[in-house]
């Protein structure tokens, strides 16, 4: 059991008032951090014309975000735990800035590399602030809390879309990165203002060895999951990196097992309820992959292949841009879900509605409208199963490791994101039509994906099934001055 910081001091409890404030401010932090991640796709065909670089060169400007945010995640949450969570939260989001502004200033690929790795730093911000949430705000105000602040992420990804679009093709391309440069700093200002430190801290020292495991791992999976499809499932790289893996993560995990104060601790993470919970987000994000690589294509392709409908970049960020808000919109009855029937029953629910949007978007494929009403279903899905997720696992763990497990949730779904992209490569570049010459994903591909997606929701249901029900007073944020005499949480265990 992790060690409360002997000199923890009594947190402030917010008014009502200060309270929203909070909450507003970390939301507005995590539509930053999902607009970041975003920026970059309206311009990666042209970044090899840009950046006088390959096509397969240039593809790094998303696979750098994506391995420094998955390694950056637990990493980060876990030094939050012991340093404090505001502190690592305001270190994640100036690490988003300086890598924003390397970008703009960049003008060929290794500077904008680097930066975009900066970007991929910021990804704690949303597990950071789920356990700032549980840390300073009352018991009867988390769920709704933590939902809204969850939803942050839909809304960023699905504005950042068409409005990135509009501004690369309305102004020079460096204006995407000084955009996302000034929104940082703001959030970084209200941060520092408005929003309390955690006195909740844990004892002893950071594992150094177990976070250099941790990464090397994680990297050596995540390049053969994203790449291996590019350089071949066959291929001297991919096979390498894949045996690097297999035999680094089991070391890693064997090291973990047996050290007094882990990087992760594993024997928490296999407790049924958080175990579960973190298969169900590794289910949702292969799910949730298809929403945003299925639907965009239908909306691109050229109608006349009989099943595109021949829509700009702009116009399908438009049509996307809803769910998001949709996303948002949803979270308040996922509060009151949660409240009702626990937070189980609510991650359940979810998981139903995102699985019935992708089964309702293989039979509405015709119209913008359809495309629309489909994607904003698999939307209110994911505002129920999300604002779930962090307080099954907050309710499952000690105050003193809220960030770090929440870091690793947050992980799970990105790791689930990559397999998905994988596999819908795989499926999307065999299952083609011949198109005045080009290999198009053929109609039966994009169904074949949608499918998938559909099934992963199914199984993040039966996941969710196996959850315990939680104790009611396991979402309460404990009292600092009782775990610093008891050295325990009243999670439930």
């Amino acid at each position: 059991m992790p060690r409360t910081h002997p000199h923890t001091t009594e947190a402030e409890q917010p008014s009502p008032a200060r309270a929203g404030t909070v909450v507003a401010v970390l939301t507005f932090a995590g539509i930053v951090t999902a607009f970041v991640q975003t920026l970059v796709f309206p311009i990666v065909p042209r970044l090899p014309q840009l950046l006088d670089a390959s096509a397969s060169d240039t593809a790094w400007v998303v696979t750098a975000t994506l391995l420094c945010g998955v390694v950056s995640t637990p990493v980060m949450g876990r030094l939050g735990d012991l340093y404090g969570k505001r502190r690592m939260l305001l270190l994640g989001v100036a690490l988003l800035v300086a890598g924003s502004m390397i970008c703009a200033l960049s003008d060929s690929l290794a500077p904008l590399l680097a930066g975009r790795a900066l970007q991929g730093l910021g990804n704690c911000v949303i597990p950071l602030s789920m356990s700032i949430l549980r840390d300073t705000l009352p018991a009867d105000r988390l769920p709704a809390a933590t939902a809204v602040t969850f939803g942050s992420t839909g809304v960023g990804g699905a504005l950042g879309l068409p409005a990135a679009a509009i501004i690369a093709d309305t102004f020079d391309w460096h204006v995407l990165f000084w955009t996302s440069a000034i929104l940082g700093a703001a959030a970084a200002v209200l941060i520092l203002r408005l929003v309390p430190e955690s006195g909740m801290r844990t004892g002893g020292r950071f594992d150094l060895t177990g976070a250099a495991g941790l990464a090397v791992g994680l990297v050596c999976l995540l390049l053969v999951v994203s790449k291996g499809s590019d350089w071949g499932w066959d291929s001297a790289a991919t096979l390498a990196f894949f045996a690097a893996a297999v035999v680094v993560l089991p070391l890693w995990a064997w090291f973990e097992l047996r050290s007094a104060e882990p990087m992760v601790d594993l024997r928490t993470t296999v407790r049924p309820q958080v175990l579960f919970t973190h298969l169900a987000a590794l289910s949702l994000g292969v799910a949730l992959f298809a929403t945003n690589l299925v639907l965009p294509q239908l909306l691109q392709l050229p109608e006349a292949t009989g099943y595109g409908l021949g829509k700009s970049l702009v116009i399908t960020g438009l049509v996307m841009a809803p769910q998001g808000l949709v996303m948002m919109a949803a979270s308040p009855f996922s509060a009151r879900l949660t409240k009702t029937k626990g937070p189980k029953v609510t991650l359940m629910v979810g998981s139903v509605i995102v699985a019935a949007g992708y089964l309702l978007s293989m039979v509405m494929m015709a119209e913008v409208w359809q495309i629309a009403v489909a994607s904003c279903v698999v939307a209110i899905g994911v505002g129920f199963a999300f604002g779930a997720l962090p307080t099954l696992i907050m309710g499952a763990v000690p105050v003193s490791g809220t960030a770090a497990a929440n870091g690793l949730n947050t992980l799970m779904r990105a790791i689930g994101t990559s397999v998905s992209s994988a596999v819908a490569g795989v499926i999307l570049a065999e299952m083609t039509i011949d198109f005045n010459g080009v290999h198009l994903p053929s109609e039966n591909g994009l169904r074949a994906v949608l499918a998938i997606a559909a099934s992963a929701a199914v199984v993040a249901f039966a996941s969710a099934s196996f959850i315990p029900r939680q104790r009611q007073a396991a979402t309460r944020a404990d009292p600092p001055a009782l775990a610093e005499t008891t050295g325990k949480s009243t999670a439930a265990e």
